[in-house]
């Protein structure tokens, strides 16, 4: 099997090898000639509607699928809508879904939409030991996050799946900020593996996509979930996020030796009180790290002394890094968790995790590393 840089470029384009272009085209079409049997069999089914499923997105899901070492996938309009169809395709009433609780902050409010359906949900967490003595048998759903936004927590995968297996739970994981080259969710136990191609996989914040990665069984009973919802991702969309994935692997590889350089940087600045960097020996969970991950990411989060007032004044006095919400495109982008990604959790929470006013996230992209530094040094020069 090609090795991953190869496949992230070429996985999947034998589904398409009597087309005579190195790219994967765009299908822009809604409809197909009924039945279409040259293009009979991608999952067993003529293609006749791109609500079902596209040439283009299949490309992808099999690229995506070769990437997680995963025997299919399924692209999504966004992530959020990957994470609704998997929750919608998984619970039953009387169910139980744990969720840890340093889940992206839109997961909490979504996954307690469940409970007027009767499904019993529980935050727990945030040690891996915490999420697997919320376990209680088979009618359990376990959803968390490889790596955790902000505080960039990596869960004990290993620990975690074996319990899981124990109690015949099923488990979900969200392996955004890890990417599948750093960590390949599915080889230590999950049984789907989510993605927001929006970040990372597409690279470029151009494009709003989802993904979940799994076995064929589970993708072929997820696909009717997505089919019925309606929230399969756009060809011209999947085109994006497949030009996105030939270089992720270099993009990943600059953006992290920056991100490590501007983590040790943070770590001895006057004007930081706190830094969180897997790669770090100083964070919380870098022992799990450096056992499961390959790579740490490009994503650096850290306390500026102060207040809440303090932290938007160094976001304001930035000036090459710009203050956005998203993460692991080409631009180095700052935010603030408590007005942004976990605006909607409760302060009492968010002060449990360590989620406070003064934490700044900042994902890092291609710029040059000393003028990323410089720029954030001078905002945080600016602070009192």
């Amino acid at each position: 099997m090609p090795r991953e840089a190869t496949r992230a470029i070429h996985g999947g384009e034998e589904l398409i090898e009597n087309v005579t272009t190195f790219i994967t085209p765009i299908y822009q079409t809604a409809i197909f000639p009924y039945p279409l049997e040259d293009l009979r069999g991608f999952r067993g089914r003529p293609l006749k509607y791109s609500r079902e499923d596209n040439p283009t997105n299949i490309v992808l899901e099999k690229r995506l699928a070769s990437l997680e070492e995963g025997e299919d996938a399924l692209v999504f309009s966004s992530g959020m809508a990957a994470i609704s169809s998997c929750l919608f395709y998984l619970l039953r009433s009387g169910w139980r879904l744990v969720l840890s609780r340093e889940v992206y902050g839109a997961t909490i409010p979504l996954a307690k939409s469940f409970e007027k359906f009767g499904v019993e949900v529980e935050l727990s967490g945030p040690e891996t030991e915490d999420i697997v003595d919320a376990i209680r048998d088979e009618n359990t759903v376990v959803f968390v996050e490889s790596v955790s936004n902000p505080l960039l927590r990596v869960v004990d995968l290993d620990l975690l799946a074996s319990a899981c297996r124990e109690k015949g739970a099923f488990l979900l994981v969200d392996n955004t900020f890890a990417t599948p080259l750093n960590l390949k969710p599915l080889l230590h136990g999950a049984h789907i593996v989510i993605h927001s191609l929006t970040k990372y996989l597409a690279g470029h914040n151009d494009v709003i996509g989802g993904a979940a990665i799994s076995s064929t069984k589970i993708v072929d009973e997820l696909w009717y979930t997505r089919t019925r919802l309606g929230c399969i991702l756009d060809p011209h969309a999947s085109f994006l996020v497949l030009r996105g994935l030939k270089t992720l692997s270099a993009r990943l590889k600059i953006s992290q030796e920056s991100a490590k350089a501007i983590a040790e940087f943070l770590e001895d600045h006057s004007k930081v009180s706190r830094v969180y960097y897997p790669g770090l020996p100083s964070h919380p969970t870098h022992h799990i790290a450096k056992r499961l991950l390959k790579g740490f990411g490009s994503v650096v989060s850290f306390e500026v002394k102060g207040n809440g007032e303090t932290a938007g004044k160094f976001l304001r006095s930035l000036k090459v890094i710009k203050p956005s919400p998203s993460l692991g495109g080409c631009e180095s982008l700052a935010s603030h968790p408590v007005s942004s990604s976990h605006k909607d959790v409760p302060r009492e929470e968010r002060e449990r995790l360590g989620i406070t006013e003064r934490l700044i996230r900042i994902s890092i992209g291609l710029e040059d590393l000393n003028d990323l530094i410089e720029d954030i040094d001078q905002a945080l020069r600016s602070l009192c």
